[in-house]
């Protein structure tokens, strides 16, 4: 027995059951009734092993699937490999361990099964293995069993969650292997729980199932009461999932039955009959279609009807059941209007009713208009969304009716008629289907009155004119026709279809294209029709008069092509049988009413539809067939030649397919049967008068069409063979005539029409040619042809192209004897004369250029050498101007390429073109295809045109090359070549190197062994195709190798032969060079490099590398890598030889480096010439150092990439460094040829810019601190150099300018060399001294000219104090620059050393006896300012080395001295009182001797010098002397006294820090006043910051009472500073006299000149400056008041006089 799953019963993990469909606890068996666990044995009187071996073992091996369940859990939902295979591994270790010692490991599962503690998946596992130890052959101990059973029974009841439902289904699996060889054990548990009015748990009745399923023949004597109790239960399953598993059981139990009953002869058991079953099973059946049936639960449904079919296969069978299965008929029916499937209630009808039809006995009567309506519903309405299987419910309804059919035909006929008489056209339609259906089945109950009824079923609806009933009604037809009631369809039949037939084709012929649902059906409807004509036609007799007219008809009118093959097979069927009845004549005769079409009509309709003859369902073999019957009467004089021809075209039809068949050679064969037939009519008129019928079918056909090309085609050639020359000239004009000459296919037709006439009527075409063009020219104002439409405006212009082609191709056609005499005069002049005369469009161009090349092919046929085609010059004149004029962007039409192709056939003409001809062909030619775009994937037609326009212009430039097959020739094709090799887009390169390609081929074919190529040429062309091995297209790189072999194999003419070896490895990198690999692209390309170095000749060389170097940025990226590689694989493989061509190589690279910008690009290049550097330093530096100033970005990164190797830069450094000082030293005479590169004249700021650049490119700043010094003092020497005039007025044209914002900075040799000079600082890495000079605008100071000595200055005060560890290699450096004759130089030292003189380097080095005397000795030079710088520098000892200053103080003061009188410079006076104020602190009054008397009177000169800087050394300078005046303090009194008013007025002074200075030294020199109490004033005024002005009227207040004469003194003096140029200054003198007026005696006022006083304040009143006239003011104001007190007391004094002498 084939033993089923219960496969519907499996729970699975995604569908637990609902909780409302568990059964209620009161419907549980007690527990009484269910063995607890105290009945079960436990694991401890479990018997035990032998050893405890056993069951460890088990229990690890479980442990190990358990981890690995726990495993799969944490890491995935989804168990991977690995723990597959180990569960699977230790599962088969436990079952082969079974296979040795059962019981033991039996019991060892069975005790871990009965653990607490155990997962429910451990369990699962246990059960599985267990069942595949129950399937091993052997006795299992029977208590083990026992014990097994129960706790499988128990897991199976037991179901608490989801897991639970696995376990429960494991568990009851294994109940059912254990039944195998223990099946009353398993049996009797089973039984056990399967009572009466209690319901059952659900996997006691799947495990039933099961049971029964596996041990069918055990299970029948159980079977009985398992049926009679689970009855029993339906009552109480109330659940839905409970109800599915009864449904499902049975199901299982009914297969069960049926084998049993098939296969009871096998049972050993007692035998049991189909009624012992039945009798159970009806009540069952019942139920199940009664009650749940009914259910809303569609699931519940479904499961009932699944288990229905089982059931009736029992029932049905048992006659006295069978009748009341019919009974519940109705109720399955009522399932339609449910939402169930209705596919499985028809399969349940159908099977009632085909037992119904098999037991001959039927249904009541009384239930079939219920059945039928219900089944004709589902034929007749839309199945709804939800049915999956509508098609096939379909078909099982049509059993059915099937099966109504034979139990009550009449009924169903009468039921089909009463549905005919609604109007629906789904029900009409349906009815019809059922209709042919029932007639399709041959079904032996159709008598003649069910027929009858059949009939009237189908005319009830022949005047509907909806298009599917009008199907279904023809099928009905058809169907009569081919069951053998043929006889019924005469008629009505016949003439519903003949109607049908005229309708359909009328609507087709007329519509409009479209895709409507109406042109569809309508389509369909002729379709089926034909297909009832032609089974009409071969199966009913007597119709041949009644269709034989309308089809032939038919096939002369229709343009239907699906319609001619269904009429020519029903033709030929009518025909053979009108010859068989011998009644086809008489019956034509008497119709009388169409006459028969002409035997030349027919057959021109039959040939020119044969031309295309798969069209229509293979319309050709039909119309063939009709040929063949008819040629007697078409044209007896062809019968016998048509019975051997018509069956070898047949033949060669049904060979082929519409797929595989050549339509050139059917039409051939077409041609050449027309020809063979037309020569069987020579002498009759007959060939005439086919040729005027395919005339007027002209017009009967589509443009474009295979039909109508080949009538033009068919007619030229009957016309060729005509016999009056008059009436085939009528028949051509008409055919020009009518024309139309706008559509390009009716044209061409024409054109070829003409043509094959010429082949026997030359002289009659030209004829009618020229007489056409006469009518045309008579009527060209009016263009009024018949046939030619007046609103198409280029109407002259299309039949002008016509006429040019027409004339080629009467060349082209003609015999080769009538061509030579006309081809000038009457064909090409023509041509040429039409062109001229036209617009020159598209269309035009093409006639023009298809003309000549038909005629030029029609000369070349002659093989006439000797003939000179002296019209050849004017037609490429013409066809040049045409290339000129074709678009570059685009390619739409086939001008291009027929122009070429037409230039290539008048190229082998006489007489040939000149060498200048030759070249501007090619270029035209090139210029008109390469820029054209690749054509896109999805345009086949313009794939196609550029194909053709290439293999067009390959075929012109071979031909071309072929005239000038010399290398000067090939050099001049390369130079047109040269931009599209280097251009952008792809595509022109690819057709550039093939082009190339191909022509080097022809050449290395043709050329003689002599000149291959010319010196250079090799090196050239070789360079200039070298980038193209790294091109993005594998076409282009792999023919480029190829191109690179000609030019191997031509260079090795005549001397030797190319080596072999060299050209495999090079096809073997052409293969490689199919790979998308970028990288190994670029390597292959090196490795054909290698192969070209080692190839090419010394000479070569130089010119290969400029060469290649012309392709950079000329191209693309890769282009430029290739070139790149190709130039440093030459270097290193030859550049040992190349000494000689440094410079120029080098020159070469520099002028191309612009061109290039890509860094992957750039930096080869770069490396070419670092490989040169290595090799040839002095050269390359040279070379460098040659280039203009400024720097471009590309020679500096020449520079910067020499730095990258610090040893290698070091010594670029020393050569840069020497090259800058060389400038300053004597020149040595060259003694080598590197000696002449290295003592080459260059200008040290090129060399200056180039050490910038490697400086601060170098990355390593440790290895430039060695060099530091050295750098510094080269580029600060060479920045003092270009103080001297000559360079100062170099013109500013020779330097760029830079942009700099909106200003323009100038590049200077002096903004260059500080530029050097602050890259050298910045690589020292002190960031705290390059912020200082930023801060300080060191570099600004240094650019200046006028401020250089000031950023020297800063600039040495930086580096003394940030890098002092180089301070000492500085000062040596530096020394000799002291007395350098380049004054400059020693101005830039002298303020060096100012700097170095503050530091004790120089002492501690001692090299300060040297420096002192050098600076001394500049102290004494002309130029003021080294006198400034070295005055300074003297200075600064007290403060580098303060205690050395009494050591050279005689030295000092004598320049000091020297100094402080310099008639030039204010400046250096200035410096050298800073000076002395710095040394007279280290020194005493005796050290000074009688220069302190020289110092103090020089100092009081500049109290009051116009220059701020002097005044302010002076007061501080004066300030030094009063500290030291201690034994000359008599004589600085005196000098005091001089110098009290400068003091008194200088508070007030226009500069704050004189001023200040100021306040100090009075502060200073008060004392030796010996005024204690002005002394003690000021120093509390100045302590307290009050305004001094109180001290001077303090004091003033003193003098007039101590000595009033110094005060006069004082005052005058004040009064002298009333013309200071100062406002202050005068302010306060005005000031100070005031409080001199205020303080002034009577006595000593009266002594001064007040009136020279009151004219010189009244004069200051005037005075610009506010304060001034302020002052003035005020102390005019005093005098005033002092003056009335005068003489108040005058006049009181005058009056106490005069009182005595009153009375």
């Amino acid at each position: 027995m084939e033993k089923k799953a219960l496969v519907s019963t499996r729970l699975t993990i995604c569908n637990p059951p609902l909780q409302s469909e568990l059964p209620e606890p009161s419907e549980l068996p007690g527990p009484s009734e269910v063995p607890g666990p105290s009945e079960l044995p436990g694991p401890s009187e479990l018997p035990g092993p032998s050893t405890g071996g056993i069951y460890q073992q088990v229990n690890n091996l479980l442990n190990i699937v358990d981890e690995d369940d726990q495993e799969s859990n944490c890491l995935s939902s989804q168990e991977g490999p690995g723990s597959k295979m180990r569960k699977a591994l230790a599962s088969m270790i436990i079952i082969q361990k079974a296979n040795a010692e059962p019981s033991e490991v039996m019991m060892a599962l069975i005790r871990s099964l009965q653990l607490e503690e155990i997962s429910i998946k451990r369990k699962i596992s246990i059960y599985t293995i267990l069942q595949g130890i129950i399937q091993q052959e052997g006795e299992l101990d029977e208590e083990c069993v026992q014990t097994l059973v129960n706790l499988a029974s128990r897991e199976m009841r037991e179901i608490q969650e989801i897991e639970g439902y696995i376990l429960a289904e494991t568990a009851s699996d294994t109940l059912v292997a254990l039944s195998r060889n223990h099946f009353n054990l398993v049996m009797y548990e089973l039984q056990h729980h399967l009572k009466p009015l209690i319901l059952t748990d659900e996997f006691v009745l799947i495990t039933l199932a099961n049971l029964a399923n596996a041990n069918v023949f055990e299970f029948m004597p159980y079977m009985g009461i398992t049926l009679a109790t689970i009855f029993t239960m339906l009552r109480l399953a109330n659940g839905a999932k409970m109800r599915q598993v009864f449904c499902s059981a049975m199901e299982t139990f009914c297969e069960a039955i049926q084998f049993y009953l098939k296969h009871w002869e096998d049972s050993v058991y007692p035998i049991m009959t189909g009624e012992h079953f039945m009798n159970k099973l009806l009540p069952m059946y019942r139920h199940f279609v009664t009650v749940w049936l009914r259910s809303e639960n569609t699931e519940v449904k479904l499961a009932v009807i699944k288990s229905l079919r089982p059931m009736l296969s029992l029932l049905l069978p048992i006659e006295e059941l069978r009748e009341q299965v019919y009974d519940y008929i109705p109720l399955l029916l009522a399932e339609y209007q449910g939402n169930v499937e209705a596919l499985f209630i028809t399969q349940i009808l159908r099977q009632i009713l085909e037992v119904s039809v098999s037991s001959n006995t039927p249904v009541p009567k009384m239930q079939l208009h219920t059945i039928f309506s219900e089944l004709h519903t589902q034929v007749c309405s839309k199945a709804p969304v939800l049915q999956q299987f509508s098609s096939e419910n379909l078909a099982e309804v049509v059993q059915c009716f099937i099966a109504l059919a034979r139990s009550y035909p009449d009924e169903l006929m009468k039921f089909f008629r009463h549905q005919m008489q609604t109007g629906k056209e789904a029900v009409r339609v349906g009815t019809l289907t059922l209709l042919r259906a029932v007639l399709s089945a041959d079904v032996p109950e159709m008598n003649n009155r069910t027929l009858h009824f059949a009939v009237k079923v189908v005319r009830n609806a022949l005047c509907d004119p909806r298009a599917k009933v009008k199907l279904a009604i023809l099928r009905v037809i058809g169907q009569l026709a081919i069951s053998g009631y043929q006889e019924r369809v005469r008629g009505w039949g016949l003439r519903y279809v003949s109607l049908q037939l005229i309708l359909s084709t009328y609507k087709l012929m007329n519509r409009q294209e479209s895709c409507s649902q109406a042109d569809l059906e309508e389509k369909m409807v002729h379709k089926v029709t034909m297909d009832t004509v032609r089974i009409i036609t071969a199966s009913v007799s007597g119709v041949i008069n009644e269709f034989w007219l309308k089809l032939l008809g038919y096939i002369m009118e229709t343009e239907y092509i699906e319609a001619l093959t269904p009429i020519c097979i029903s033709l030929t069927n009518l025909a053979e049988r009108q010859r068989q009845q011998k009644e086809a004549n008489a019956n034509v005769g008497r119709s009388g009413q169409v006459e028969l079409p002409a035997p030349q009509r027919l057959l021109a309709r039959l040939l020119v539809l044969l031309s295309a003859p798969y069209k229509g369902e293979g319309r050709g073999v039909a119309m063939l067939h009709l040929l063949k019957t008819l040629h007697q009467s078409i044209a007896p004089s062809m019968a016998d030649l048509w019975d051997v021809e018509i069956p070898l075209l047949i033949q060669y039809l049904e060979e082929h397919t519409q797929y595989t068949w050549n339509q050139k050679i059917w039409e051939d064969k077409l041609i050449q049967f027309l020809r063979n037939s037309l020569k069987r009519t020579q002498g009759t008129p007959w060939s005439l008068r086919l040729s005027r019928e395919l005339n007027h079918q002209i017009v009967s056909y589509e443009s474009p069409s295979v039909e109508k090309a080949f009538l033009y085609r068919a007619l030229g050639s009957t016309l060729a063979v005509g016999q009056e020359a008059d009436k085939v000239e009528a028949q051509l004009m008409e055919l020009l005539h009518k024309t139309d000459y706008s559509n390009d296919f009716d044209r061409e037709g024409a054109i070829l029409c003409l043509g094959l006439c010429a082949r026997g009527q030359v002289v009659t075409v030209l004829n009618v040619l020229h007489e056409f063009e006469e009518k045309i020219q008579e009527t060209e104002d009016s263009w009024h042809i018949s046939a030619w439409r007046s609103d198409h405006p280029w109407r002259r212009e299309v039949v002008k192209s016509a006429l040019m082609v027409m004339y080629s191709s009467v060349a082209a056609y003609c015999h080769p004897k009538m061509l030579l005499p006309r081809v000038e005069r009457e064909i090409t002049k023509k041509v040429l004369h039409h062109y001229a005369t036209s617009c020159q469009d598209v269309s035009l161009k093409m006639a023009f250029i298809q003309s000549i090349i038909q005629i030029c092919l029609a000369l070349q046929g002659l093989g006439k050498p000797d003939f000179d085609y002296i019209c050849k010059p004017e037609l490429t004149t013409n066809l040049i101007a045409i290339l000129k004029m074709e678009p570059l962007d685009s390619l739409v039409s086939p001008v291009r390429y027929l122009t070429m192709t037409a230039l290539w056939h008048l190229s082998k003409l006489r007489p040939p073109f000149t060498l200048e001809e030759n070249h501007e062909l090619m270029d035209r030619s090139l210029q008109c295809v390469f820029p054209l775009p690749p054509p896109g994937e999805d345009s086949e037609q313009v794939q196609t045109l550029y194909q053709n326009s290439m293999n067009a212009l390959m075929v012109l430039m071979e031909s071309l090359l072929e005239r000038e097959m010399d290398p000067k020739g090939l050099q001049e094709i390369f130079h047109l070549l040269e931009k599209w090799l280097h251009s952008e887009k792809d595509w022109e390169r690819e057709r550039a190197v093939t082009l190339s390609l191909r022509l080097l081929q022809v050449y290395r074919e043709g050329v003689t062994i002599l000149i291959p190529l010319k010196s250079g040429q090799f090196g050239t062309l070789i360079g200039l195709l070298a980038p193209h091995t790294c091109d993005s297209e594998v076409k282009t790189r792999q023919a480029t190798v190829d191109v690179i072999c000609c030019l191997l194999d031509l260079q090795a003419r005549p001397w030797s032969i190319q080596d072999t070896a060299t050209e495999k490895e090079l096809l073997d990198i052409k293969e490689e060079l199919k790979t998308s690999d970028m990288d190994k692209l670029y390597s292959l390309s090196s490795r054909i490099a290698k192969v070209i170095s080692k190839e090419v000749r010394w000479e070569e060389l130089v010119i290969l590398f400029q060469s290649t170097c012309e392709s950079l940025g000329a191209t693309n990226l890769s282009h430029d890598k290739a070139a790149v590689i190709w130039l440093n694989t030459i270097l290193m493989l030859r550049g040992h030889e190349l000494e000689d061509k440094v410079p120029e190589i080098l020159s070469t690279i520099l002028a191309h480096l612009p061109s290039v910008g890509h860094p992957d690009v750039r930096r080869p290049l770069v490396e070419a010439v670092l490989l040169l550097a290595h090799s040839y330093q002095e050269t390359v530096i040279t070379s460098l150092l040659r280039q203009p100033l400024p720097l471009d970005s590309n020679v500096t990164e020449l520079w910067e990439a020499l730095a990258e190797d610090t040893a290698f830069a070091q010594k670029i450094l020393h050569a840069l460094m020497a090259r800058i000082q060389e400038k300053k030293a004597p020149r040595s005479r060259a003694t080598s040829k590197k000696d002449v590169w290295r003592l080459a004249a260059v200008d040290p700021i090129t060399a200056v810019c180039a050490l910038h650049k490697i400086t601060m490119a170098l990355d390593s700043r440790e290895k430039l601190q060695d060099i530091f010094p050295d750098l510094s003092c080269t580029v600060l020497q060479e920045l003092s150099s270009t103080l001297e005039p000559s360079q100062a007025s170099l013109p500013p044209d020779s330097w760029g300018v830079i942009q700099t914002g909106n200003l323009q900075n100038k590049t200077t040799p002096r903004r260059l060399t500080v530029k050097t000079l602050q890259g050298i600082m910045s690589r020292t890495g002190n960031e705290e001294m390059m912020q200082s000079l930023m801060e300080q605008r060191v570099w600004t100071l240094l650019e200046d000219p006028r401020t250089h000595i000031d950023g020297v200055c800063l600039l040495a005060r930086a580096m003394v104090l940030h890098v002092s560890s180089h301070s000492q290699r500085f000062a040596q450096l530096l020394l000799p620059g002291l007395d350098s004759e380049f004054l400059p130089w020693r101005l830039s030292t002298t303020a060096f050393f100012m700097e170095l003189m503050c530091d004790s380097v120089l002492h501690r080095k001692k090299m300060l006896k040297p420096t002192i005397f050098k600076l001394a000795k500049g102290a004494s030079h002309i130029h003021s300012t080294l006198r400034l710088l070295s005055t300074r520098a003297l200075g600064n000892l007290a403060i580098g080395a303060p205690s050395k200053v009494k050591q050279y103080r005689k030295l000092l003061l004598k320049k000091f001295l020297c100094s402080l009188s310099d008639p030039i410079s204010t400046q250096v006076i200035a410096e050298t009182m800073v000076a002395l104020s710095k040394v007279l602190g280290l020194i005493g009054e005796d050290d000074l001797g009688s220069s302190f008397e020289v110092i103090s009177m020089q100092c009081r000169v500049f109290l009051d010098d116009e220059d701020e800087s002097l005044r302010l050394q002076a007061f501080i300078l004066f300030g030094k002397l009063a500290v030291l005046a201690v034994k000359k303090k008599d004589f600085f009194l005196q000098e005091i006294r001089k110098s009290w008013i400068p003091l008194i007025l200088h508070l007030q002074d226009p500069s704050p820090e004189v001023a200040k200075a100021c306040e100090a030294t009075i502060s200073l020199c008060i004392p030796f006043w010996g005024w204690k109490r002005l002394q003690i004033s000021l120093e509390k005024y100045v302590s307290q910051g009050l305004d001094l002005s109180l001290f001077q009227m303090e004091m003033c207040s003193y003098l007039a009472r101590k000595d009033p004469a110094l005060l006069d003194i004082f005052c005058a003096e004040a009064i002298g500073y009333y013309d200071s140029e100062w406002a202050k200054i005068k302010a306060a003198a005005c000031t100070f006299t005031g409080y001199v007026l205020e303080q002034m005696v009577p006595l000593n006022l009266g002594e001064m000149d007040l009136e020279r006083l009151h004219q010189c304040l009244e004069a200051l009143q005037m005075d610009p400056e506010v304060i001034v006239q302020n002052a003035a003011k005020e102390t005019l104001s005093v005098l005033r008041e002092r003056e009335l007190k005068e003489k108040e007391k005058i006049s009181e004094t005058l009056r106490e006089e005069s009182a005595p002498q009153e009375p």
